[in-house]
């Protein structure tokens, strides 16, 4: 099988091995790759996908056929997310990308991606075994909120929080000032409040956290010497750790981020707004839950992955 999962700052191919011999199915990685060409470049200011953004898209899109014929992947599905939900010219993106694949791409809604992103934590981390368990999905253009058991999905939101539209949106200085931070961390308090409505946030026993920003945000807090998937995964850190790490880069430089040993290039901009988000919603679920949730656990397997597994 072969998943894209094409996002706001990044698209990423997972092509696996689906083995359901034993009931529940199981991936087994044969490639796995990201390019970060932010799709979604200034969607948040002009509603529409910059046609510079749709040129690094297509070109990563013609790499990932070419890996999908040569590794002869029986079925393909393309999920569009966040920037390609909000632009108005997102059908030259769906007529490109169909082009390019052979494949209808698909624009699905935000409760979808809650969703996958959750098939696709929940199928690899014990942690939720016996819990009920929230699951945040931190993406460029938005953040997926998914409270759910082993059982499956109880209740999940998308809302529009995500390290790209922030960054564009409030963080403009080199590091940003403490006016640009209040007014991020507004909108996220405000997100979180919509959240709410909708999800059942004091319920839940443990939160997981998927996506570059938590992942790159965990590699700090470790210190890595490099960006290791192994390292990470699974990762159960207190929250004054990650809180810690979070505002650490939080107040960088790009070009002190752009340093450190485990910094994809293409979050160097925005893995600040990524760290705002990120503390912020573990702050706001420490009090939600009367400090039940004293810890975070950081996962590699996300949407992705549960593209992959929704393939029939």
């Amino acid at each position: 099988m072969a998943a894209i999962d094409c996002g706001t700052n990044s698209i990423r191919l997972l092509i696996a091995d689906v083995d359901r011999s034993n009931g529940a199915a199981r991936l087994t990685d044969v490639v796995r790759e990201m390019r970060v060409v932010r799709l979604g470049q200034g969607v948040d200011a002009t509603g529409e996908l910059a046609p510079e953004a749709l040129e690094r898209t297509f070109a990563a899109t013609a790499d990932y056929a070419d890996l999908i014929r040569r590794h002869g992947a029986r079925k393909v599905r393309f999920v569009a997310t966040s920037a390609s939900r909000d632009a108005r010219n997102r059908d030259v993106f769906v007529d490109g990308v169909r082009n390019l694949l052979g494949v209808e791409p698909e624009v699905i809604s935000g409760d979808e991606e809650a969703a996958l992103s959750f098939a696709g934590a929940s199928s690899v981390l014990p942690v939720l075994d016996g819990q009920e368990v929230l699951v945040v999905d931190l993406g460029g253009g938005s953040t997926e909120f998914v409270l759910g058991t082993a059982a499956g999905v109880t209740a999940g939101k998308s809302v529009d929080i995500g390290c790209v539209r922030l960054t564009e949106r409030h963080l403009k200085d080199d590091p940003p000032t403490a006016e640009q931070v209040a007014a991020a961390e507004a909108d996220v308090d405000a997100a979180i409040a919509r959240v709410r409505r909708d999800v059942p946030l004091e319920r839940a026993t443990a939160v997981v956290g998927v996506a570059g920003s938590i992942t790159t945000i965990t590699a700090h807090a470790l210190e890595l010497t490099e960006y290791s998937p192994d390292a990470i995964h699974g990762t159960e850190l207190p929250l004054d750790t990650i809180r810690a790490a979070s505002t650490g880069l939080l107040g960088m430089t790009r070009a002190d981020r752009a340093a450190l040993p485990y910094m994809h290039p293409g979050r160097v901009d925005v893995i600040g707004a990524g760290g705002l988000v990120w503390r912020r919603i573990l702050e706001q679920m420490d009090g939600i839950t009367g400090g039940r949730i004293s810890t975070a656990t950081a996962s590699e397997h996300d949407i992705l992955d549960g593209i992959a597994l929704s393939i029939g």
